[in-house]
């Protein structure tokens, strides 16, 4: 069991159920609708948790209700939150998902007026305690700071960064990893469409770095530190149920593969296995993880 420590958001998820996606100006009325909890470093933690590691969660909550729902949410995960920073004042970040049943599709409109989590709450942490750093690529200049301070109070404890969605100045980051973990929409901002020619692209510029790209239902890239290139399929389920969360659970498996020893192919191929199981099931609790982990 390995200890793994998240850097990013938790957000309150309000999710509604459709039997299809809404035109504009078209009046539906939901099939169902949950309140839970969300956001990409804590989902990580919360599949690593299913996994067998230990997560501490740290970011910015709300000292209201919210922000409690979102402590209570997280510890029902096993997920600690004791490096946290509470505010007296704001609202939890808040996305309002519709799942379309027709095809597990999910549409977001994130809404936030939080601060995001600052480099000195940070630096109180001990890193002694971890034997992982997750770190999503936002708040740059502060993020940055932080990876800086790892690699030079602990460099060899390993640091992956996810990088969801082009951001200013977010190429700061890529250098300060161990391990990086690209979405496709931020592949395909760059101008790129296909994946292995975007991860070829980004070795010339970081070599020495494990590079991976997920491909959605296309499956996966990755190309080591050593400049192998490597390509995994997808693994769907017989039925695509939802696919909120897939991205997350496919970089807790990756993280859970290299943390047991896998080499990289072995650890994309648990990714992308873990991954199709999740879009077979509503939520995060992957229905074996057992046999996910095999």
């Amino acid at each position: 069991m390995a200890a793994v420590l998240g850097i990013g958001i938790a957000t309150i998820d309000i999710i509604n159920d459709v039997d299809h996606y809404p035109h504009e100006d078209e009046e539906l009325r939901a099939l169902s609708q949950q309140r839970c909890r969300g956001g990409n470093a804590a989902n990580t933690l919360a599949v690593l948790g299913q996994l067998g590691h230990r997560g501490q969660w740290c970011g910015v909550l709300t000292n209201d209700g919210d922000g409690q729902f979102v402590r209570d949410e997280l510890a029902a995960c096993g997920i600690g939150c004791d490096h946290a920073r509470q505010l007296a004042h704001g609202r939890m970040p808040t996305s309002y998902i519709t799942r379309n049943r027709a095809n597990g599709s999910r549409t977001i409109v994130h809404y936030r007026e939080l601060p995001e989590l600052d480099y000195a709450c940070f630096a109180a942490i001990d890193l002694a305690a971890f034997d992982w750093l997750h770190a999503e690529g936002r708040n740059i200049d502060d993020t940055r700071r932080m990876l800086q301070r790892a690699a030079a109070r602990r460099p060899q404890l390993p640091r992956s960064v996810e990088i969801e969605k082009p951001r200013p100045g977010i190429a700061a980051l890529f250098p300060l990893a161990d391990l990086l973990l690209f979405s496709r929409h931020y592949a395909q901002a760059t101008g790129e469409r296909d994946g292995a020619a975007f991860l070829a692209r980004m070795h010339e510029q970081l070599p020495g770095i494990d590079l991976v790209c997920g491909w959605g239902e296309h499956g996966a890239y990755a190309i080591d530190r050593d400049g192998r290139g490597h390509f995994q399929p997808a693994c769907p389920p017989p039925q695509v149920v939802d696919t909120l969360g897939a991205g997350d659970t496919f970089n807790a498996a990756i993280i859970d593969g290299r943390l047991r020893g896998l080499a990289l192919p072995q650890a994309l191929a648990h990714g992308c296995r873990l991954a199709g199981q999740k879009c077979g099931v509503p939520g995060l609790r992957l229905p074996s993880t057992v046999e996910a982990r095999a």
